[in-house]
């Protein structure tokens, strides 16, 4: 007799524990979103400088330009009445002049001499290091108030240059009194600060291939073709680029012709404005006269100015800046 198997109640399955997740690493949007925030955190104080100190400053010297303002009184609107007022001013044009005599004569004779140096540094010699340090060491110091001060000292009556000047049998004084010699020692002192194109000439003579001045060699060039031929043309994008700068920087000079024109006082431009630049006349109008409405009037006509220039000179590189794929 057989018997049945037993039959076994329901058997009752342990709980299972939930299955772990796997941690996904962040994705490529949210590790844009970190950098990004991490590099706005870094910017922040850029950012908060440059809307407090230049584009705030910026926007409301434009509403002043537009008003009769003097800084101790409210502003109030007064249309196009500054430009008017600044057009018609015969010190204004005056200024206008002055600037660009300075800007004309001092930016090409800086880049002149930058070059000229820039080329006999070039070659290799003994001492190299130190002739170009040397050189280099005005552009540092140049635009200082101190160096300002000794200059106008050796451009002074019975100076340097006017004992110099008296060696060759020129009578002609010192170049601070003279309303038409001051402006030229403002040049001079411009063209003795070249140590800053001077050395980016130097890094666009040494990207120039010394494979070409050999091939010319062999053609029978002498040093002047190569220099027009070869040269220039290889090194006219740093020309561009100097010439810009430099005559940007020309448009700006403020504080040696202030120094050397005299300071404060009725005097404050040099003998018969001599050295009334642009800037030097915005100085006087906004903060010995107060009026700081025509003075925002006058800056902003200076932005205009140097921003046609610049225009003028990137539309003109066409026709002489050279690049390496033969574009120009």
């Amino acid at each position: 007799m057989t018997h049945a198997p037993a039959m076994e109640g329901p058997t009752v399955s342990e709980p299972r524990p939930d299955p772990v997740k796997p941690s996904h690493p962040a994705g490529p949007k949210q590790r844009g979103r970190r950098e990004n925030l991490a590099g706005y955190l870094f910017m922040s104080p850029w950012i908060a400088g440059f809307l407090l100190l230049t584009a705030g400053p910026m926007v409301a010297s434009l509403y002043f330009a537009f008003t009769d303002y003097n800084l101790f009184d409210a502003p109030r609107w007064i249309g196009l009445d500054n430009f008017s007022e600044m057009f018609g001013d015969p010190r204004w044009r005056h200024s206008v002049r002055v600037t660009l005599r300075y800007v004309v004569i001092g930016t090409p004779i800086k880049l002149l001499a930058a070059l000229g140096v820039a080329l006999l540094l070039a070659q290799k010699r003994r001492g190299q290091a130190f002739y170009r340090a040397a050189f280099y060491a005005p552009s540092l110091i140049g635009a200082s108030v101190s160096v300002a001060i000794v200059w106008k000292a050796i451009f002074s009556d019975d100076a340097v240059v006017d004992r110099t000047q008296q060696l060759f049998g020129i009578n002609a004084g010192g170049w601070t009194g003279d309303p038409e010699l001051i402006i030229y020692s403002l040049v001079a002192l411009t063209v003795w600060q070249f140590g800053a194109p001077m050395v980016i000439f130097l890094a666009g003579l040494k990207q120039v291939p010394r494979e070409l001045y050999e091939a010319a060699d062999v053609d029978g060039a002498g040093k002047l073709r190569q220099f027009w031929n070869i040269t220039l043309p290889m090194i006219s994008p740093v020309l561009f680029f100097n010439v810009l700068l430099e005559t940007i920087h020309s448009f700006q000079i403020f504080s040696s012709a202030y120094i050397v024109g005299g300071g404060a006082g009725g005097n404050a431009c040099g003998p018969a404005d001599g050295t009334m630049v642009y800037t030097c006349y915005l100085y006087v109008q906004g903060f010995e006269n107060s009026r700081m409405g025509l003075a925002s009037a006058m800056a902003w006509m200076l932005l205009v100015a140097v921003a046609l220039v610049t225009a003028v000179l990137f539309w003109s590189q066409k026709r002489w800046v050279h690049y390496e794929e033969g574009g120009r």
